[in-house]
């Protein structure tokens, strides 16, 4: 069911409702496409909408609703996303923790910031980078290398949707950035690791490799919600390829996850993540499967 709340909420000369769905993210993305809602107003769980726009998205089967029983609806759906992972909460946290990881430097920084909140990004965005910062803690009981964490900042710091070419335009703004900023050892070693983000197989003996990888796919392991969020993020990545491209895309890039042995390299990440990953990716695939044979 999609929701609507009373435009009350004001931002650049007008007032906004929040759009959401009770049922899925899928169905909010694709109600707010029909209604030609742009992409750029989604925020996370919910779209903001000018009021404008208001009777239109009620006359095409949005529920008006009061903004409290909109959140707590949504709540109980299990897809609100928390105030800590929303843009203004990120952006702040990301920046105490660049501070901290290479002080003085505020200025590389802000340009890793702005790359990952640049409009296009959905998944792939300042809140993954967030996560894989926090699942690299939860791997390292708060203490991962820093070439790791470099790794972390710069492994999607280039992004346009082009898998392996965008690993290593990213290594490359890594490689020119860090030279001569850290040692030569650590700044040969941050491209390494981010090109590894490409396959997500590093050796048996890389343990930076291990770490790395392990965090950066720790979103594959989350709650069947959470789960939900990333898969439409994806597919807002990818808005523009047509849908039965995507799905065939999206079928060899799950077939390939489930052919990774392992798919966690960590014994901690093992521990967390494996059994509620392979669950996530074999339902996804079938899903997938199954809507591209019915041609859903």
């Amino acid at each position: 069911m999609i929701l609507i709340d009373p435009p009350y909420w004001p931002a650049h000369g007008t007032v906004f409702s929040h759009l959401v769905s009770t049922t899925s993210l899928t169905e909010l993305h694709e109600f707010a496409a029909a209604a030609g809602v742009t992409g750029r107003a989604f925020d996370l769980d919910h779209y903001d909408v000018p009021e404008r726009l208001y009777a239109q998205l009620v006359a095409a089967g949005a529920v008006p609703v009061s903004g409290k029983e909109l959140v707590r609806t949504l709540a109980a759906s299990g897809l609100r996303v928390k105030a800590r992972h929303r843009s203004k909460s990120v952006g702040t946290a990301l920046a105490y923790r660049w501070d901290t990881l290479l002080p003085g430097r505020a200025e590389l920084g802000a340009e890793l910031l702005q790359r990952w909140t640049e409009p296009h990004r959905h998944y792939h965005s300042a809140t993954h980078l967030l996560a894989v910062l926090e699942s690299l803690d939860l791997l390292t009981d708060g203490a991962p290398p820093r070439p790791v964490v470099l790794a972390a900042w710069f492994h999607d710091a280039v992004y346009n949707g082009v898998p392996r070419l965008d690993e290593e335009h990213s290594a490359a703004l890594a490689r020119q950035r860090l030279e001569h900023l850290v040692p030569t050892a650590e700044a040969a070693e941050v491209p390494r690791l981010v090109l590894l983000t490409a396959t997500h197989s590093p050796s048996p003996t890389d343990s930076a490799g291990a770490l790395l990888c392990d965090a950066d796919l720790a979103v594959l392991g989350g709650s069947p919600e959470a789960y939900a969020r990333y898969v439409a993020g994806v597919r807002a990545d990818y808005a523009h390829v047509p849908a039965a491209d995507f799905a065939a895309g999206r079928a060899a890039v799950l077939r390939r996850l489930l052919g990774l042995d392992p798919l966690f390299h960590t014994g901690r990440g093992q521990e967390l993540w494996a059994d509620q990953a392979r669950d996530n990716l074999e339902r996804e695939l079938f899903e997938v499967l199954r809507n591209a044979s019915t041609g859903a």
